[in-house]
């Protein structure tokens, strides 16, 4: 830490990037070209913005820590094609950003990672393509398989929304300070979203809300639909009503969506 120009405030999650080598990595995974417009999201003391600014052609760089301004201009002199916004990405607008972003590619903030993952899906269709670093944990939730630990609402709204395009485990060794827990890269790309997505989205959300119940129940604690309801849906899918949500995949899904309306 002695050798970071600010305190890293634990409260965002800042964590930064402090090897050059997995630059190249991430230069791999998000098949970088010069007409590239990127965003980036978190980009702490510019490392990885200034990587991205040499070698595409417009960086959108989205930094909710204004204390860190003077140290991206001094990271950033000279590059003009990075446009710097003071702001928390989640309430950032899509619209604002003209012209629109074509991949998302971030050393995210471990407290907001899977927030701003959904809202990119959902609000920048323009994005065809992620490579972002994130918690080991939340990597392997991403494309988790049914029936595991991990395997969750993001897993199922991840895969039904995007392929996955790359992965790379990464040492807590590359960043300052040194985390607690293994980070990794990944890389998806987006494929098109199933009819009627917010629906979609609202009963995999209401269907995890409650992990430990059956799938019924979680659904009419959530206000989603009566549990009667569902178990019949279920029962037409062939599927018990004692089953929980993690049995079914994503597939499932969106065979139960279809018979909720």
């Amino acid at each position: 830490m002695t050798r970071l120009p600010v305190a890293p405030k634990h409260a965002l999650g800042q964590h930064f990037l402090a090897d050059p080598n997995i630059l190249r990595v991430i230069e791999r995974l998000a098949e970088l070209e010069r007409e590239d417009i990127v965003l980036e999201i978190g980009s702490g003391l510019g490392a990885l913005t200034a990587f991205l600014a040499s070698r595409v052609g417009l960086v959108y760089a989205v930094e909710i820590d204004r204390s860190l301004e003077p140290h991206l201009q001094a990271a950033l002199a000279g590059q003009a094609n990075v446009r710097l916004i003071f702001q928390d990405a989640l309430s950032l607008d899509p619209s604002s950003l003209d012209p629109a972003p074509g991949k998302l590619v971030s050393n995210l903030p471990y407290n907001v990672a899977v927030p701003i993952l959904l809202e990119t899906i959902d609000r920048m269709p323009t994005i065809e393509l992620w490579c972002v670093m994130v918690q080991r944990e939340i990597a392997d939730r991403l494309f988790a398989r049914p029936g595991s630990k991990a395997y969750g609402a993001v897993s199922v709204l991840v895969q039904l929304a995007a392929e996955r395009a790359g992965f790379h485990p990464v040492s807590r060794e590359v960043f300052r300070p040194r985390p607690r827990v293994d980070s990794a890269l990944v890389a998806f790309r987006r494929r098109p979203l199933p009819p009627r997505w917010p629906q979609v989205k609202a009963l995999v959300e209401a269907a995890f809300s409650h992990r430990r119940k059956t799938l019924p129940n979680s659904l009419q604690q959530a206000g989603f639909c009566d549990r009667e309801r569902a178990a019949r849906a279920l029962a037409t899918l062939g599927r018990s009503p004692s089953l929980r949500a993690e049995e079914l995949s994503p597939h499932d899904f969106l065979e139960l969506a279809r018979l909720l309306p």
